[in-house]
């Protein structure tokens, strides 16, 4: 049963509702204007490469953070982390006296986590191949003095690598130690790939290999 009291009179609300008239222009759209706004895309159109934003730059502030990293199946010991403020790694690789700098603060690691194994003469240091310098780049200035101070000899150009890809690139032995144990330095680790290509490459050849960098380009 429906209670009076509560019904709605509908046809007294209905009679009070106004509608626009469809004649009366309020509801014309202007097709041109759109049409002469809307430019077709082309979808075959040869995109623009951006200039390198610099000011994005993977940065370190050299605060002291020994880690040791596993990244593309490979272990590597490094002493410093990326981080929000400091130095851009740009900055850092065009300062000649951050190789010494590098050098110093790396060798003492390696000296403690191999001990007296250095002195047995069957060490070796070698670092990643150059990918778009023939001269010697940091890596290879870094190597050499870390070689230096552990009195252990430094092979340049162990592996080549005849593309500028990181991810699966292939490295062809050119220089192969004598020695059986093998220490490979890299400056800069981001995803581990040049580490684990040079891995693939000596491990092959029945060399123990263990990795160190200065910064974990990862935060």
């Amino acid at each position: 049963m429906i209670d009076e009291r509560a019904a709605i009179d509908m046809e007294g609300v209905l009679s009070n509702l106004t509608f626009p008239e469809v004649g009366d222009g309020s509801l014309v759209v202007d097709m041109g204007n759109i049409q002469s706004k809307a430019q077709p895309k082309d979808l075959f159109a040869v995109k623009k490469r951006s200039s390198w934003d610099k000011t994005n730059e993977a940065r370190c502030d050299f605060t002291y953070k020994l880690s040791l990293t596993r990244r593309s199946d490979v272990d590597f010991i490094s002493i410093w982390k990326k981080s929000v403020y400091g130095r851009t790694l740009t900055d850092i690789k065009n300062d000649p006296a951050m190789v010494e700098f590098f050098a110093e603060s790396i060798t003492p690691v390696i000296s403690e986590t191999l001990g007296y194994h250095l002195v047995d003469g069957s060490w070796a240091v070698c670092t990643s191949p150059k990918r778009r310098h023939l001269e010697k780049n940091f890596a290879t200035l870094i190597s050499e003095r870390i070689a230096a101070s552990l009195g252990i000899p430094f092979y340049e150009d162990v592996a080549l690598c005849h593309t500028k890809q990181r991810v699966n690139a292939v490295f062809e032995l050119n220089n192969l130690p004598r020695e059986s144990n093998i220490i490979v330095f890299d400056d800069f680790v981001t995803t581990g790939m040049t580490l684990a290509g040079m891995k693939k490459l000596l491990s092959s050849l029945k060399k123990n290999v263990v990795f160190y960098s200065c910064i974990n380009n990862k935060l």
